[in-house]
């Protein structure tokens, strides 16, 4: 890699990698070291054909995705990840400036997504979070639309009856409740 392509690799780093460290974040349930990593994997390989990559969001964004689907596509779980006593239900009613509820209800979230499975969880990543069409969704994992469909619904009960805590929460509550380290995913009644 050249000076200049050098420079503009770490320019996109700087100012991309928090937002990219958050999807990896919630693609690996809520393991913040997992998700670095998945990053770092990312970011390697975009480095490698820097010169050649036309939109490198999109294309460091893709490859998080490929890696997430390569991990829980693997015969064997490379690791088990210990789960501790789920937290007590966040309480849905709290003020607007009530940081202890938005913090509870991501600890709720965070659990939740984590007793997912990795499948459930990037289905619910790319369809939520990131807002994508079911189509791109199932262009992505390389399933069909209807795949995408029945996976999130399955997600979407499994998550509420994980965390029915939730499924109570408004429009309003969940814009109140999102973090810079975690924006809830939308669970319809």
């Amino acid at each position: 890699m050249n000076a200049e392509g050098l420079e503009s690799f770490r320019d996109f780093v700087d100012s991309r990698s928090s937002a990219l460290l958050k999807t990896a974040v919630l693609l690996c349930g809520g393991d913040r070291h997992a998700g670095e990593d998945l990053l770092q994997n990312a970011l390697v390989r975009a480095a490698g054909r820097w010169q050649k990559i036309d939109e490198p969001e999109a294309y460091v964004r893709q490859v998080l995705y490929r890696q997430q689907v390569s991990r829980w596509r693997l015969k064997w779980p490379r690791r088990e990840v210990s789960v501790a006593e789920p937290p007590e239900p966040a309480a849905t009613g709290g003020t607007p400036g009530d940081t202890a509820a938005a913090t509870e209800l991501r600890l709720v979230m965070r659990q939740a997504l984590s007793r997912l499975t990795a499948r459930q969880r990037t289905v619910l990543v790319l369809r939520y979070f990131e807002d994508l069409p079911e189509a791109e969704v199932a262009r992505l994992l390389g399933c069909s639309v209807g795949t995408v469909r029945s996976t999130a619904h399955r997600s979407l009960a499994r998550l509420r009856s994980l965390a029915p805590e939730l499924a109570a929460l408004g429009p309003a509550d969940a814009e109140r409740s999102a973090s810079r380290d975690y924006s809830p995913v939308e669970v319809r009644p």
